[in-house]
């Protein structure tokens, strides 16, 4: 995490949240980033053709526009801007953010960020469709030295008495071992008795190169696999099984970067016949443009979809 880098590597007037002298569990982060290393691994496929051109019109503001043709995703024309603010947590963090995306048809989703102090944070993401929200979530977080407590509501309705309310606490043991726990309550009329209380647990243990993480409970279980094998190389392997369903995937992740050759290339093959891939590849003497390649084969549904993009600033 930026808190626990920000101790490290900058000097003390700089570091927000210092962890205590010869104490070094360091803050775990969210229970969303429990497999957050392997998560980013992922391909990010797209089918058609799509152009991304992003322009910085400042340190804090920023703009970019979307134009994409497929005829298996939506097409169309998408604005969104970034605002980041002047307050710096860590490393990587500044705050407020505010960032937002509409289109033509006035579909908008948006999200605002910020911080009280060092160590709270409060979050609001909505999605509007047709000149309604369709869905809203608000997150108000606290991070320790050594731990993370957060609670999610989403979709709160007061007339109807429904909604979703999460609890996340993670606890970091050492510098390698972290545990945590997750309670989500979901109330509503269509939901038999009225409420739904489900329980999960969560395991993550690192060692800088390797890092194994696991999920648990009564829907079902996560593991998840990260191995840093060179500067260049990394693999993953994850698991996702529905105890409910009974059904389970498994996936094997890698992602090749070749730094000379100014290259990126993403895959992934799975239990369900699927083999996709991203490859991008920096143009020059354009700076900041990159074509963007992607493909991904079902063999069971012979299905085929194939992306071409271009990535400019």
């Amino acid at each position: 995490m930026g808190l626990v880098q920000a101790s490290v590597s900058k000097p003390k007037e700089e570091t927000c949240v210092p962890c205590p002298d010869g104490y070094w569990p360091g803050n775990p982060g969210t229970f969303e980033e429990i497999h957050k290393k392997v998560k980013d691994m992922h391909p990010r496929n797209f089918e058609g053709a799509r152009l991304f051109v992003r322009k910085s019109l400042s340190d804090y503001f920023n703009a970019y526009h979307t134009i994409s043709l497929s005829s298996f995703m939506p097409s169309g024309y998408k604005f969104g801007a970034c605002y980041k603010g002047s307050k710096h947590i860590g490393l990587y963090e500044r705050y407020p953010l505010i960032s937002g995306d509409i289109m033509p048809n006035g579909n908008l989703a948006a999200s605002f960020a910020h911080t009280i102090g060092c160590r709270f944070r409060i979050k609001h993401v909505t999605q509007m469709v047709k000149g309604k929200c369709v869905t809203a979530s608000s997150t108000a977080e606290y991070r320790s030295d050594d731990s993370t407590l957060s609670l999610i509501v989403a979709d709160p309705d007061i007339m109807k008495q429904s909604g979703t309310f999460v609890l996340h606490y993670l606890q970091a043991l050492s510098s390698r071992l972290t545990l945590g726990t997750e309670i989500a309550i979901h109330r509503s009329k269509y939901v038999p008795g009225g409420q739904q209380s489900i329980m999960t647990f969560a395991a993550r243990y690192s060692s800088g190169a390797r890092t194994l993480a696991a999920t648990f409970g009564q829907v079902g279980l996560h593991v998840s696999y990260h191995h840093r094998a060179s500067q260049q190389l990394q693999l993953g392997v994850e698991l996702e099984s529905n105890l409910r369903t009974l059904d389970s995937t498994a996936t094997l992740i890698y992602e090749l970067d070749v730094p000379h050759a100014d290259m990126v290339f993403r895959g992934l093959v799975n239990t369900e016949t699927t083999i996709g891939g991203v490859f991008e590849k920096k143009l020059y003497p354009m700076p900041e443009t990159s074509l963007v390649l992607s493909g991904m084969l079902n063999h069971r549904k012979q299905q085929l979809r194939v992306g071409i993009g271009l990535n400019i600033g």
